[in-house]
């Protein structure tokens, strides 16, 4: 394991993670855990990144005062990716597996980055902030640039990424948006084989006119509609030619209720997918 700082961040050139994290007072963080399955075949791997949100508060474009307290489990998909690794080590399947944390707040302090700033991001490629709450795909785009240089070939990052994913499909099924289709099918298969509901949403190229920007590559929102859609396809812009697939837990992260093996609370979803998936491309 080796565990990221601020200074090597900004050598990296992360500049999207550290715009994110400017406005607190708390350094961020990038966490990453490898485990060695098939060490001999170094093109037998899976990479893993999670959302580490670990206060959202909206950054300027402040959310709401109510429920705002839950913006403390927006650290669901890096919680994720650190459960399913462990398990993936206990479980020695033959395949390459790196999860990568991203670990930052998002606050309103006085470096807080603003809306209309341009943020550079460690692939090179421009992003002008149209909203700070739109945050997540932000810290993604970076972890998905520094995962591209460690080899990794393929990659699922997991994140409670947008209100919409929740409006779309509730708290029943996690949405999942792919750029691979092998890969998208293995992840279904993982999900619904464990009882993680995840169903396919759509990434038509047409949404990324939403997210153009007239002052740089991209904005970091694509407004109202297809919010979920366009917030996914945004992170999809920084994966390079490595399949690609991301689960927005937004709705199944928590649960208001006891039920099955899942108690009042966090839910832990996808790890139990995340786990299948290794196991199922693992070489036999």
């Amino acid at each position: 394991m080796k565990v990221l700082d601020e200074a090597q961040m900004e050598k990296l050139g992360m500049g999207a993670l550290l715009g994110v994290a400017a406005g607190s007072r708390v350094p961020p963080r990038l966490i990453v855990m490898s485990y060695q399955g098939d060490p001999e075949n170094p093109d037998n791997n899976l990479g893993l990144n999670g959302q580490g949100i670990t206060f959202d508060s909206g950054g300027i474009s402040l959310k709401p005062a109510g429920g705002m307290g839950a913006m403390k489990g927006d650290m669901a998909g890096a919680a994720s990716v650190i459960g399913a690794i462990k398990a993936i080590a206990a479980l020695k399947p033959k395949i390459n597996v790196t999860a990568i944390a991203v670990a930052t707040e998002n606050m309103p302090g006085g470096g807080a980055q603003r809306p209309g700033d341009v943020v550079t991001s460690m692939s090179g490629k421009t992003i002008e902030v149209d909203n700070t709450d739109a945050e997540g795909r932000l810290v993604l785009a970076d972890a998905a640039a520094y995962a591209l240089t460690l080899g990794l070939t393929r990659l699922v990052d997991v994140a409670t990424l947008t209100g919409a994913m929740e409006v779309a499909l509730g708290n029943v099924t996690t949405g999942a948006f792919g750029n691979d289709r092998d890969l998208l099918d293995a992840v279904l298969a993982a999900g619904n084989a464990t009882g993680e509901k995840t169903w396919e949403m759509p990434t038509f190229d047409e949404y990324r006119e939403q997210y153009k920007s007239d002052v740089a590559d991209f904005k970091n929102i694509g407004g109202r509609p297809a919010g979920s859609i366009t917030g996914a396809m945004f992170i999809g812009e920084f994966v390079g030619d490595a399949a690609w697939v991301h689960l927005d837990i937004a709705g199944t992260s928590t649960t208001s209720k006891v039920s099955g093996w899942n108690t009042k609370g966090a839910t832990g979803v996808p790890v139990r997918t995340l786990v299948a998936l290794a196991q199922g491309l693992a070489s036999d």
